[in-house]
């Protein structure tokens, strides 16, 4: 960086003109719904953007749809080796100073890149924006995500993280990442989640500053085949009990390797967001219930623990969680299947 790049504060913010994006998007069998991920990509009003597409051995017609594109986009075409193996082989072929991971069922608001690039500053790990539910044929629900009032300094979404292992965050295509944060832990070692989304979501306040812009800027759509559906089947809450477990553990390694402040050892009894994980996946699949996660009594003790102020609960809503927990974990089965039901309706 020469004087010429500097402003007159002495900062670089020459490059919230010069920002350049890499838009990456892992795909499997979302012929249905991939061109409209790329067609956003594409549409983003910024000069400098790249759209890199890593097929990961779709068996639809996937790669039929993505070789439409041309030369508009680059292609990767690969053997089916999940997310992680995609998203690797995309960020290696990148080469933005912002990397956004655009899950190929989503869509980017076409102001997305301007509106980060405005806010872009030395020290980010990540810039999150909100994302708007919407039907697989794109008809809002209503709901969008993270669903907060006011947007929590870098400091607040550190000290929730490090204490509770949870704050407010939209899903992976909501992140618009810096490629110096990333390049700290990329590739993704298999030791790690399948998903992408985990690891750079845990790393994202232990490494840098997370800045949030309240603004729904990205749609995530819900189609029953997400990922993230918690209803597919009830083992599905005791596997996202044991992702939080190894996100934590990975997110401790890497910090002290890099000689950083991790999150705290028992920092996940405290998150209400995995209490709440913890007290569904006891009741619907018991027997494949994570056992470093605890049993009924441990999680009991920690819904009553869960009442007190820390995190970025309100008061109301630490005793709605409370309750429901305790509720969960006391009702007979088929009331239980009940209150998991209504509380996870919109899960995807």
């Amino acid at each position: 960086m020469t004087e010429e790049d500097l402003t007159s504060d002495g900062t670089d913010g020459f490059r919230q003109q010069t920002l350049r994006f890499s838009i990456l998007i892992a795909n499997y069998n979302y012929g249905r719904f991939v061109a409209d991920a790329i067609d956003s990509a594409l549409a983003q009003r910024w000069p400098f953007v790249e759209v890199i597409v890593v097929d990961d051995g779709s068996t639809d017609n996937s790669r039929e749809i993505i070789a439409t594109f041309g030369s508009r986009i680059r292609t990767i075409l690969q053997s089916n080796g999940r997310q992680r193996s995609a998203n690797n082989a995309a960020f290696a072929a990148s080469s933005g100073d912002v990397v956004v991971f655009l899950d190929a069922d989503d869509i980017l608001d076409p102001a997305f890149a301007p509106t980060v690039a405005r806010a872009w500053r030395p020290g980010l790990s990540k810039i999150q924006v909100q994302m708007k539910r919407v039907t697989a044929d794109r008809r809002p629900i209503g709901i969008v995500v993270p669903a907060i009032a006011s947007a929590p300094t870098p400091e607040q979404v550190r000290d929730w993280m490090t204490s509770t292992g949870e704050y407010p965050t939209p899903p992976g295509s909501g992140n618009a990442y810096s490629r110096d944060f990333l390049r700290k832990f990329f590739p993704i070692g298999e030791d790690c989640d399948s998903s992408t989304d985990s690891t750079c979501l845990a790393l994202a306040p232990l490494l840098g500053d997370v800045v949030t812009v309240l603004e729904p800027l990205a749609e995530y759509r819900i189609h029953g085949s997400n990922d993230s559906s918690l209803k597919a089947s009830p083992d599905r809450f005791g596997r996202e009990v044991a992702r939080a477990y190894l996100r934590h553990g990975n997110a401790a390694a890497a910090c002290d390797q890099l000689g950083l402040p991790g999150p705290r050892a028992n920092c996940l009894r405290r998150g209400r967001h995995l209490l709440q994980l913890r007290a569904a996946s006891l009741r619907l699949a018991p027997r494949l219930h994570p056992a470093i996660a605890g049993g009924r009594w441990r999680t009991l003790a920690d819904a009553l623990r869960s009442l007190l102020p820390y995190g970025n609960e309100s008061v109301v809503k630490r005793l709605l969680i409370a309750g429901w927990t305790v509720a969960t974990l006391i009702a007979p089965r088929r009331l239980a299947r009940v209150l998991i039901d209504r509380r996870f309706a919109r899960s995807g």
